[in-house]
């Protein structure tokens, strides 16, 4: 592995975050904290790389979603009943009035939790919220949600030496993060698991 990742394997993690964030069940972060580890063990400079491939992997996927919810409109907010247009409690506007509140906090925090960007994507499209802000904002939260994951993949490989053991803890970990975080926001205090 004297190579590094080089430029397959960044173009393979670009690719591979953008599919995911179309669809949704490939676990894009650990990707991100995988390819950190394999940067930080043969080239430390290729973190930069690494770190700017997933945030293009992430934001290109979020505008194809963007894009493609958007044009599915009025019939796709029928569809997801708390959506509608003519629903009377406004839940679109509620959550695109959060967006436009703090676009890049709201896109970066949608991105962090697991389960979260889908109806912040859906929201945005379909409440007609204009695609240059969207767009503009979403670089931002893209570049500092593959920071975060690279972050996770830096830490695990420096408190693991082995930089194979550190690939499969960081993976493991950031799995483990994505299927236990959106359990815990479902349990409340007092109410049964």
């Amino acid at each position: 592995m004297s190579d590094g990742l080089g430029a397959l394997g960044l173009l393979t993690l670009l690719a591979v975050v953008a599919f995911g964030a179309v669809v949704p069940v490939v676990p894009t972060g650990a990707a991100v904290s995988a390819a950190a580890v394999l940067a930080r063990a043969e080239h430390p400079w290729e973190l930069v790389l690494v770190v700017a491939a997933g945030g293009a992997g992430a934001y290109l996927g979020d505008v194809v979603t963007y894009a493609v919810l958007r044009r599915a409109g009025a019939p796709l907010a029928q569809r997801v009943g708390w959506l509608r247009a003519d629903d009377p409690d406004g839940a679109i506007q509620h959550l695109r009035a959060r967006l436009e509140a703090d676009e890049v906090r709201a896109l970066l925090l949608s991105r962090l939790v697991p389960g979260g960007r889908v109806p912040v994507l859906l929201a945005a499209a379909l409440g007609g919220y204009p695609l240059a802000r969207f767009a503009s904002a979403n670089v931002a939260a893209a570049g500092l949600w593959a920071a975060v994951y690279a972050a996770v993949g830096i830490v695990g490989d420096a408190l693991i030496p082995d930089p194979t053991v550190a690939l499969v803890a960081v993976v493991v970990v950031a799995l483990l993060l994505g299927l236990v975080l959106p359990r815990l926001r479902r349990v409340r205090p007092g109410e049964p698991g």
